[in-house]
């Protein structure tokens, strides 16, 4: 039978029982030499402490935030705190990193076994000294006794701990008693990185390993008709050419004699059921099915009714492009594959899967697969498939040595899992006074393929976040979605689905402001007061008065209704994410002829507690970069079905010069728990974007890139 401790050491700090399902018939198996109540925490005997992050650090900062929780209620020694990435394998089942998720899943998880280890230490300590537990106190790594101010460190009384039982609900701190969290703390990682020694894919080196590119079909569902790799077998340095599942393979001494190799490769393609597929077509089918209307996802009460007594009514349509992913690393990844185990080295966003695809293409069992996780160079989703670790274990077996895969700069944007590009037509009724009674959001767009089919009756997978999900207190909405088959890879991009319908709702509310002679504040503000929780299909209803509040502060901060100069001018958004974190942002541009410059954007985020001030500051920023790229810059086009674009010359980033003044405000919540925010701000960005820059030229921008083709 499995000991209740056993269970803890085994689940993940996502789930729900993390520590909530140990009895105190629960007995610590560590060694005297170390103390380890849980999978996550060790204590070793020298008092350092060391945390297993089973999340993905691909630039968000979540070592550091993980490690801040477990310190703060372990009333750890910070100096002597260590992490390391944890190894999937049954102590740790499910290490997948996405939705914004590592700090908010683990926030009552981590803080649970800070405090039950804490416990443990004081009770070791209360015991040692004979006095009641009550007496004695922790801080900064050590147990204090209050009344003789004899201490004894953690690392003194990890044997005496590890004997003792798991309390089954140690008393968690209060928020006016944290130390750590909410302070300003720099990145546990921050000095490898900038040093170079941080250690990622494309960095790992092994003992006779190989390097390999890998030619694909340019077309999505293509497949391989012939090849001859003569010509490249004869270039300096290639070693083999081997054909898989996804294309041919050239492997030689060093990247680039595989990149030149790859280049003298002759291969024959059967170019597939996609090779007529152009974004230019899908545009116009898609815009036709938006206009038609599709599978309804909310439906509150009569919107024909609405419609019918309207003394007004508005409609526009919204695009936005198909985007790649563009992360600064490339895909990489070192296999080595023996006839009876396999090692992987590799940045993934989901550990677990890549243990088991490379267990079925090595043909080992998964407990014979080793994952060696690095540091991701970022990620935004891409990560989430692990196509790249196929190819490479499949390269690996073929070759009988270790390899290592590397994704160009132009496979990484050929071969992305891309964002679909959406279409969104907007209606609204308003009666004799402008108010607004009626709203119809019909939106079109491709199913994720990287997910597998959707469910089409549950709304958060129907993918109308943004949109069924609306936070407004309109009397009339109905939302419904018009939904295709991908003719290309498609899949998570940063803030997957709500970007799209939130620069389509917030836009046209703006228009209606607009119309019925309204200040854009003014009119989000009287639609967010009664009733308080708005009921909407997917969960927990919206707190419509916690983001009211967010954006009434960000107007503030902003001077939202001061005068602008000339050519200058504000916008306003709001959304809340997942009925969970509030983000509100108002945006200044200056517009002179074709040049358009965004100068300032504020930001309002309730995002519950801010665990590292820092390092959420960051996150903010990151999110308007890359919501300014996408609205301003940045598109995928596909042409008889090859995509276009290759490298940032063609598909371009915003440029450091270009990134506006941001002022982040975080509004909190008292006691509130740690919500996400790596992916929450930025569905708000092109709204306000592109609503200052109608208010400063009457221009109104309805499909993005705003630099896009017309």
């Amino acid at each position: 039978m499995t000991s209740r401790r056993a269970f803890l050491q085994a689940t993940s700090l996502t789930g729900a029982a993390l520590l909530l399902d140990i009895g105190p018939d629960a007995v610590a198996a560590s060694p005297a030499a170390t103390f380890r109540p849980t999978a996550f925490l060790r204590i070793d005997a020298d008092g350092s402490t060391t945390l297993f992050v089973d999340k993905a650090e691909m630039g968000q900062g979540v070592r550091t935030s993980l490690a801040m929780i477990l310190a703060e209620e372990l009333d750890a020694d910070w100096s002597r705190v260590a992490v390391e990435t944890a190894t999937p394998g049954p102590a740790f089942p499910d290490m997948h990193t996405a939705g914004s998720g590592s700090v908010s899943d683990a926030w009552r998880g981590l803080r649970a076994a800070g405090a039950a280890a804490r416990a443990m230490l004081l009770r070791a300590a209360a015991e040692q000294w004979r006095v009641a537990p009550g007496e004695c106190r922790t801080e900064a790594g050590a147990v204090i006794h209050a009344r003789t101010k004899r201490r004894l460190g953690y690392g003194a009384l990890v044997a005496r701990a590890a004997a003792l039982p798991v309390p089954k609900d140690a008393p968690l701190k209060k928020e006016a008693d944290f130390r750590r969290v909410g302070t300003p703390q720099r990145r546990v990682d921050g000095p490898k990185i900038v040093t170079g020694s941080a250690l990622y894919a494309a960095d790992v080196r092994v003992p006779g390993m190989k390097y390999a590119t890998l030619v694909r079909c340019p077309v999505e569902g293509g497949a391989v008709k012939s090849w001859d790799g003569a010509d490249a077998l004869a270039r300096p340095g290639v070693r083999g050419v081997v054909a898989i599942s996804n294309g041919v393979a050239v492997i030689a001494d060093s990247t680039w004699a595989a990149l030149k190799g790859r280049e003298a490769l002759r291969v024959e393609w059967d170019l597939g059921p996609n090779a007529g597929f152009s974004t230019a077509a899908l545009r116009e089918e898609r815009l036709t099915a938006a206009r038609r209307g599709g599978e309804v996802a909310r439906n509150d009460g009569d919107v024909d009714a609405a419609f019918r007594a309207a003394a007004r009514t508005l409609e526009a349509e919204y695009e936005d492009s198909y985007q790649a992913h563009a992360s600064v690393e490339t895909l990489a990844c070192l296999a080595d594959v023996k006839p009876d185990r396999c090692e992987v080295w590799v940045g993934t966003q989901s550990p677990n899967r890549a243990q088991k695809i490379a267990s079925e293409v090595a043909g080992v069992p998964e407990g014979e697969v080793t994952l060696h996780l690095t540091l991701l160079g970022g990620a935004f989703g891409r990560r989430i498939a692990n196509d790249f670790v196929r190819e490479a274990v499949e390269i690996a077996k073929a070759a009988k040595v270790p390899v290592q895969l590397l994704w160009t700069r132009a496979d990484d944007t050929h071969h992305d899992y891309f964002h679909p590009a959406q279409t969104h037509v907007l209606r609204a009724a308003l009666d004799a006074s402008g108010r607004l009674t009626g709203w119809r959001h019909s939106a079109a767009d491709s199913s994720l393929t990287m997910f597998g089919t959707p469910d089409r009756k549950d709304p958060d997978t129907f993918q109308l976040w943004g949109a069924h999900d609306n936070p407004y207190a309109i009397p009339a909405l109905r939302t419904d979605l018009s939904l295709f088959d991908s003719p290309v890879r498609t899949g998570a991009w940063r803030a997957v689905m709500y970007p799209p319908s939130v620069f389509a709702r917030e836009s046209f509310l703006d228009e209606i402001a607009h119309a019925s002679g309204r200040d854009p504040l003014e009119l989000r503000r009287s639609l967010l007061t009664e009733p308080r929780l708005g009921e909407v299909p997917g969960g927990r209803p919206i707190d419509r008065h916690r983001l009211r509040r967010v954006l009434e502060v960000a107007a503030e901060k902003a001077g939202w209704g001061t005068p602008l100069g000339a050519g200058r001018g504000r916008g306003i958004a709001c959304n809340i994410y997942h009925r969970s974190t509030c983000v509100a942002q108002v945006a200044e541009v200056t517009a002179a002829g074709d040049s358009v410059r965004v100068d300032r954007i504020v930001t309002a985020v309730d995002c519950g507690t801010v665990v590292n001030p820092l390092g959420a500051e960051g996150q903010v920023e990151s999110a308007i970069a890359w919501g300014l790229t996408a609205a301003l810059k940045s598109e995928i086009t596909i042409a008889k079905g090859r995509v276009e674009q290759s490298t940032f010359r063609d598909f371009p980033v915003l440029r450091i010069d270009e990134m506006p003044q941001v002022e982040t405000h975080f509004v909190r919540t008292p006691d509130a728990p740690a919500r996400g925010l790596g992916e929450q701000c930025v569905p708000t960005v092109a709204p306000a974007v592109m609503s200052a820059l109608f208010a400063a030229t009457g221009r109104r921008v309805r499909r993005l890139p705003l630099r896009g083709p017309a």
